[in-house]
């Protein structure tokens, strides 16, 4: 790594094998495009459209539907078959839009590149194509130009600054030097000679030579991060596929030995066979739950819904699901975590330190002596201080809809608002003192003066670093006059300083001098001398109140807070300290020190690191590396371009929806609407709670599918005829498997469920006790369909003794009857025990989701008018049984309902919603 950044401008030239006012030859810049390639961001080659829809039929469960709907199409089952298809295409759509919308990451990338540049050949000015600049070019910069490729800079005009947030994270425009930089190891955001590929010129020129190009550039290393990530399945994928696999071979295992004892009990002539073939294929599309990926992918959807309202975007749906494994959230500081407001909260003058309240921009708030409000007009001072940060200002305080935004420079228009709660403003103190010159900020100065005419007087404003500053200063503001500064001033003044510091807050000093006359032109090292010190001004960008909530909701739920920023170690641990996740234990390092730490050290020091300050794309990479590698599942926010490889690496990738990107937006799974990191645990709530509606709706799945299975299993092993036929099985699969399932995929989220541990990432979808309560209510669902299906025997007068059971057709179809009416009202009370395995219904509520009521209702409502309607009766092969029957059948069916609710009542103590 060439470390540019350290060498004189001479030495670029040396090196780069360039000149600085006349660039390079047009014929050696051949040469160089030859050697180096062009200026461009290679992209591997993607996938195509249809190569990722063929993609989504590679899940063996997806096979073995496709096959259930050409057995029921052979069969003449159209409904179901087309259902299937239905369910098959709507998933692989889903799948397509999604993992193709992921594939744009460096399309975003290109859009940052400036088509062409600015550059002098051969002495001349040309303007080029910015692919074929090469390493060694002299290239000319304005504001407004994006920077084509990463330089060096070699000459500049005193206000020329680059917007870097999108690749740095920092808010506020860089203002650069053309002069060598002593410190070797500089972090991205400090390399303050150096002008990057896919940053913005906001203000003044410079001229630079070109030093890496194309993939070499820090974008060009990030698209290469970005492309080296693979993504991988989210917890619930990997269990559903295996889930599915083990369903379907255990159902496939069933319906055979019931195929074949029913043509042994049946003997082995063409109708039995054929009909036996019918009803094993009925069994086998029953019994696989091929509804189940629809009734995930539509409860996840109208769980996106709900998350938009609480301003989080879903933009891969199955990433709803990992939010409910999220243990650690690593965020940014600025406007996640904080206001993104800069806030005045203390100023510093004639010995006295004023607290001032309110936050953000809009100028409500007072200002305290000693806890006590005072009365401005008793203190000159202040009001002197405020009116030099008012006029040494180039920020604008703008009301909108009741709505106070800053126009500027953030940290200048905290001075503004800070004043106006004085009611000094501005735009009326324009009128009086006029503007006539400003010399900008310059990071070697670390100052910056505007000079006004205040009537016949010409006054200069400064301000700058307080260290600095006070150095140019010989008298001090005392009672509304000047008098001479002394050492025992200085020393309160740096005292106070630093006290400032050490609270994680940005100190201004403001002072003034009376020049003697207008002049042509203002230098710095003539106006910023035998200045007179007015004042400390001692900001912060305050932690939003909801934040500190949502991390105590974090730490009760088991998930841990990490800050990732760009800011100084001491503004970010304040800040982390004031939100409640820095502990007396925990750690904070920079990106330098991060450097001097192994892989394998940071794996093990990880966990006791809550902050992490000025750090690069690479250092968030390995964050995010290491906490994966320990097993945890890692949510990453970001906003800006050096955020999109972490926030890609992570499990969950959250981009910031307002200061956010296009290429992290592309790269992330989420992104939230406000900036808001209470809105990340909002979306983590919503996370866990369709998890658990999806767990759910596969017990209740599930179990009903175990009594259908049981219901034909058992009389094959006893010798009874078969309790339902082929269309019973399909009916009830399609009332049974569709409203009700959906409605408890949006049942509302327990208000508990942030006062649990986060799910471990490897837990079954069914746990070992799930599994025992699917099993027990399939069981219960198998023995009242078959209760009723006796009972219909023996009100037929066929002899229910043990061995093979004779039945003569009518006998059989009046049974049928009850045994298929009770199983369809079995598996509808069982919607409402599903709502939870340890809360009874009673205490949840019957009508707390009104949408299974309805459900429910409507699925009872069609199964009665198939047994009351003649027409129906004749399609579905069943008869009337009468009101009497029709209420034991009803009765019998509720029985898994209060086995249910008896079950959980007893195990209440010892079972949760694991």
């Amino acid at each position: 790594m060439n470390n540019w950044w350290q060498l004189e401008v001479q030495d670029i030239a040396k090196k780069l094998e360039t000149n600085s006012e006349n660039g390079i030859s047009n014929q050696e810049a051949k040469k160089r495009l030859e050697k180096y390639g062009p200026n461009q961001l290679q992209e591997e080659k993607g996938r195509s459209p249809i190569m990722i829809f063929l993609e989504q039929f590679k899940d063996f469960i997806i096979w073995v539907l496709i096959g259930a709907a050409l057995i029921s199409g052979f069969m003449k089952e159209w409904i179901d078959a087309i259902v299937i298809i239905a369910i098959v295409f709507l998933n692989a759509i889903m799948g397509l839009v999604q993992e193709y919308r992921a594939e744009k990451s460096l399309a975003a990338l290109k859009k940052l590149a400036s088509p062409t540049s600015k550059v002098i050949r051969d002495g001349q000015h040309a303007v080029i194509p910015s692919s074929e600049l090469v390493p060694g070019d002299i290239i000319e910069l304005e504001s407004g130009d994006n920077i084509p490729a990463d330089n060096r800079i070699v000459w500049h005009t005193s206000n020329f600054s680059i917007q870097e947030a999108s690749l740095t994270g920092e808010s506020t425009p860089v203002m650069k030097t053309y002069h060598a930089l002593e410190e070797k190891e500089t972090s991205l955001a400090d390399r303050a000679n150096m002008a990057y590929m896919g940053t913005l010129a906001v203000s003044g020129r410079a001229r630079a030579a070109v030093v890496e190009t194309g993939m070499k550039t820090e974008l060009g290393k990030i698209a290469g991060m970005i492309q080296s990530i693979k993504r991988e399945l989210t917890p619930l994928q990997k269990k559903l596929d295996q889930f599915g696999k083990w369903i379907v071979y255990l159902c496939f295992g069933i319906v055979l030995v019931v195929f074949l004892l029913g043509v042994w009990r049946g003997g082995f002539n063409k109708e039995n066979i054929l009909e036996m073939f019918i009803t094993a294929v009925s069994l086998a599309v029953a019994a696989i739950p091929e509804g189940l990926p629809a009734v995930v992918t539509i409860a996840l959807a109208l769980g996106v819904q709900r998350m938009v309202s609480r301003h989080a975007l879903i933009r891969k749906l199955p990433s709803v699901e990992t939010l409910g494994c999220a243990t650690v959230i690593c965020s940014d500081k600025t406007g996640t975590l904080t206001r993104n407001e800069m806030t005045v909260q203390s100023v510093f003058t004639n010995g006295a330190l004023f607290k001032v309240t309110g936050t953000g921009y809009e100028p409500k708030g007072e200002f305290t002596l000693d806890g006590n409000t005072i009365d401005p007009n008793k203190y000159p001072d202040l009001n002197r201080s405020l009116l030099c940060g008012v006029l040494c200002n180039g920020a604008q305080l703008r009301e909108d809809g009741g709505v106070f935004k800053i126009i500027g420079d953030p940290t200048e228009g905290a001075l503004l608002t800070a004043a106006a709660k004085l009611n000094i403003k501005k735009e009326e103190l324009e009128g009086k003192y006029t503007f006539i010159d400003e010399i900008p900020f310059d990071p070697e100065r670390k100052k910056m003066t505007v000079i006004r005419k205040d009537g016949d007087k010409i006054v200069a404003f400064v301000k700058g670093a307080p260290d600095i500053l006070l150095n140019d200063c010989v008298a001090i503001l005392e009672n509304g006059k000047s008098r001479k500064l002394n050492d025992k001033d200085k020393e309160k003044i740096l005292n106070a300083n630093n006290d400032l510091a050490n609270q994680a807050m940005r100190v201004l000093a403001v002072s003034y001098r009376e020049l003697a006359g207008e002049s042509e032109r203002y230098e710095a090292k003539l106006v910023e001398k035998d200045l007179v010190f007015a004042g400390l001004m001692a900001m912060i960008d305050p932690p939003r109140e909801e934040v500190k909530e949502a991390i105590k909701k974090c730490e009760a739920a088991g998930i841990r807070t990490v800050m990732i920023t760009g800011d100084h170690k001491n503004t970010a641990v304040a800040i982390a300290r004031e939100l409640g996740f820095f502990h007396n234990d925990s750690r904070a390092l920079t990106g330098a020190e991060l450097d001097k730490i192994s892989d394998e050290e940071l794996v093990n020091e990880v966990e006791h690191i809550a902050v992490y300050a000025r750090v690069s794309p690479e250092h968030k990479l390995r964050i995010v590396r290491s906490w994966r590698k320990r097993g945890e599942v890692v949510a990453m926010t970001g906003d800006g371009i050096n955020d999109a490889p972490a926030v890609k690496e992570a499990n969950i990738g959250i981009a910031m929806g307002i200061t956010g990107t296009d290429v992290t937006k592309e790269v992330s799974d989420m992104v939230i609407t406000d900036d808001n990191f209470a809105s990340i645990v909002a979306a983590v709530e919503e996370g866990r709670g369709i998890f658990d509606n999806i767990r759910k709706f596969i017990n209740y799945l599930l179990s009903c599918n175990a009594g259908e299975i049981l219901v034909m299993f058992i009389p094959s092993l006893l010798g009874w005829p078969i309790p339902l036929a082929a269309i019973h099985i399909l009916w009830i699969n399609l009332i049974t498997d569709g409203l009700p399932a959906l409605a408890l995929g949006v049942d509302p989220i327990d208000p508990k469920i942030m006062n649990r541990p986060p799910r471990r990432p490897d837990e079954p979808v069914v746990t070992k006790h799930r599994a025992y309560f699917i099993l027990s209510q399939g069981v219960f669902i198998a023995i009242c369909s078959l209760v009723a299906f006796g009972i219909g025997l023996a009100i037929k007068g066929v002899n229910l003794g043990i061995g093979i059971i004779e039945a003569t057709p009518e006998q059989r179809i009046f049974a049928q009857t009850m045994a298929f009416t009770a199983l369809a009202y079995s598996e509808l009370f069982r919607a409402f025990s599903s709502r939870s395995i340890s809360v009874s219904i009673f205490k949840l509520g019957f009508f707390t989701n009104m949408k299974l009521v309805i459900a429910a209702g409507s699925s009872f409502v069609l199964q009665t008018l198939i047994l009351t309607i003649p027409f129906l009766r004749g399609i579905f092969k069943v008869e009337a049984i009468g009101i009497y029957n029709w209420l034991i059948v009803i009765v019998i069916a509720s029985f898994p309902f209060w086995a249910s609710e008896i079950t959980k009542m007893i195990n209440s103590r010892r079972w949760s919603e694991d």
